[in-house]
C-alpha cells in the first residue's frame, strides 16, 4: 500500500495555474511546477499522467471558477459586459491577460484536448455575452456584438501583458462600451 498523498487536486491546480500562466505551456518545467505546488515529481505523476495532463486540468479548473459566473449576475446587461472586460486586466503582475487567451499563442504546441476545452469555453462565453447582448434591447445583431466584443477581449488581453498603462486600457474598456451600448 502507497503512502497517503498529503495535497489537494485542487490545491495543486490553483499552484500550478499561476506557473502555467506566466511561462506558458512550453517553457514551464517540470521542476518549475514541484517548486510552485510543493509536489515532488512522483507526486505530481500519481495525480497527473504526465506535464499535458497537468496543463489541460488546469486549464479546465481555471475555466470552471473564474470569469463566466460575472457574466450570470443579475440584471443581465452592459455592466456585466464591462465586468467581464476589467478579467483581462488579469490578478496581478506575473498573471496578465486571460490565461486561456495568452494560452491560445501556443496553440501548435498544446496538448490537443487544450483546444477542445477552449473552444468549448469560449461558446459558453459566446451564448452568455449575446444573454447580455439581448437583455439590453440592442439596434443589432446580438451575435454580431457578442463576437466584436469577445475579439475585444482577445486582443485587451494579449495587449496587457506590454508594460502598457492601466488608464490607457481603461480607457479602451470604456470606448468600447461606449460603441457598443450605441449599436
Amino acid at each position: 500500500m502507497g503512502r497517503p498523498k498529503k495535497f489537494s487536486r485542487e490545491g495543486v491546480l490553483d499552484r500550478a495555474i499561476p506557473v502555467f500562466w506566466k511561462h506558458g505551456f512550453a517553457n514551464t518545467t517540470v521542476q518549475d511546477l514541484e517548486r510552485a505546488t510543493g509536489v515532488n515529481k512522483s507526486g505530481l505523476y500519481s495525480e497527473f499522467k504526465d506535464k499535458e495532463d497537468l496543463f489541460l486540468a488546469s486549464l479546465e479548473r481555471y475555466l470552471t471558477t473564474r470569469g463566466a459566473g460575472i457574466l450570470t449576475a443579475q440584471p443581465l446587461g452592459w455592466n456585466n459586459i464591462e465586468k467581464f472586460l476589467r478579467l483581462g486586466f488579469g490578478p496581478n503582475e506575473d498573471q496578465k491577460g486571460c490565461f486561456s487567451v495568452n494560452s491560445l499563442r501556443e496553440l501548435a504546441v498544446l496538448p490537443p484536448e487544450a483546444q477542445d476545452v477552449i473552444v468549448t469555453y469560449r461558446r459558453q462565453l459566446a451564448r452568455l455575452l449575446m444573454k447580455n447582448i439581448e437583455a439590453e434591447k440592442p439596434k443589432l445583431n446580438a451575435a454580431a456584438i457578442a463576437d466584436a466584443v469577445l475579439t475585444f477581449f482577445d486582443g485587451f488581453c494579449i495587449e496587457q501583458n506590454l508594460r502598457k498603462s492601466k488608464a490607457s486600457s481603461e480607457r479602451k474598456i470604456r470606448s468600447l462600451m461606449q460603441v457598443v451600448r450605441s449599436w
